[in-house]
């Protein structure tokens, strides 16, 4: 067991308003697995790790437990070119230096 890993999970279940038979059904697994992951008897798999981290915006880190804070904003910039990243790149640092 990856310790915080269950009540990491647990919340941000209950902050994005899913059930366990919701996130279940979004990641391809039974409620009973998520239930496991949520009580501590199962670890998640990679594959499950990562499609959480989709899910809930956040990085594979988080959950497990190697950064600490959920990050106060996500972008998702899937989709963008290598240009359009650079842009916004370019948007965010301007306005950090403000």
């Amino acid at each position: 067991m990856i310790h915080g890993l269950p009540d990491r999970l647990k919340q941000l279940r209950s902050q994005h308003g899913f059930t366990q038979r919701q996130l279940a059904n979004r990641i391809g697994v039974s409620p009973s697995i998520i239930s496991g992951y949520e009580t501590g008897e199962r670890t998640p798999s990679t594959e499950a790790l990562l499609a959480l981290s989709d899910i809930y915006n956040c990085s594979t880190d988080y959950l497990l437990g190697k950064e600490k804070t959920a990050p106060s904003a996500v972008l998702d910039a899937k989709g963008l070119n290598a240009d359009q990243l650079q842009a916004l790149q370019t948007i965010i640092q301007a306005i950090k230096k403000d």
